[in-house]
C-alpha cells in the first residue's frame, strides 16, 4: 500500500527554494514513481491561488491519479480550534492548524511540511497529538520531506 503524504503550502513552494529545493523535488520524484500518494486539500488550493505563478501551477504537471483530494469540514474546523484553544499555537497559526487537523481526520500516514516554527516541531507535535488522543484521534506523524525521502542500502 503506498504512502499517503498531506502535503501543505511550504512544501509546494519548497520545490522552488533554494534552501529546501533538493530534498522537495525528490519527494516529488516519489510521487513520480509511483511510490506515494499526495494528499491535497481545498485549503491547500485557497493559500496556493496567492503563491507565484510556477508555484501555483507546480501541481497541475502531475497526473491527477497521483493525488487524493479533502475538503474541510466542520469536524477539522473544531478540531484545529482545539489546538488553539490548548495553546498548542496561537490564533494566527489557524490555517496551519487546519492542516494538521485535516491530515488527522483524515488518518493519512504522515504530513509533510518545511515549517518549523508551527508544525514541525517537536514541542507542537506533542501538542497537537495530545489533543488529538484526546479527542479520540490517532497519532499523526508530522515530518520534514526530508524525512520522507528513500536511501538505497549501501
Amino acid at each position: 500500500m503506498k504512502q499517503r503524504i498531506c502535503v501543505d503550502t511550504s512544501v509546494v513552494g519548497g520545490y522552488f527554494d533554494e534552501e529546501f529545493e533538493e530534498p522537495t523535488r525528490q519527494l516529488f520524484d516519489r510521487l513520480e514513481r509511483q511510490e506515494i500518494i499526495f494528499v491535497v486539500s481545498d485549503l491547500l488550493d485557497l493559500e496556493l491561488t496567492f503563491a507565484p505563478e510556477k508555484v501555483k501551477q507546480l501541481l497541475h504537471k502531475f497526473s491527477p491519479d497521483k493525488f487524493e483530494r479533502i475538503n474541510l469540514t466542520q469536524e477539522a474546523i473544531d478540531l484545529a480550534n482545539a489546538y488553539i484553544a490548548e495553546k498548542v499555537v496561537g490564533k494566527t497559526s489557524l490555517e496551519d492548524c487546519r492542516h494538521i487537523a485535516l491530515a488527522t481526520i483524515n488518518k493519512v500516514d504522515v504530513l509533510a511540511s518545511w515549517n518549523f516554527k508551527h508544525i514541525v516541531n517537536l514541542e507542537r507535535i506533542k501538542g497537537y497529538n495530545s489533543v488529538n488522543m484526546r479527542e479520540g484521534h490517532h497519532i499523526l506523524e508530522i515530518r520534514s520531506p526530508k524525512d520522507l525521502l528513500r536511501y538505497e542500502n549501501d
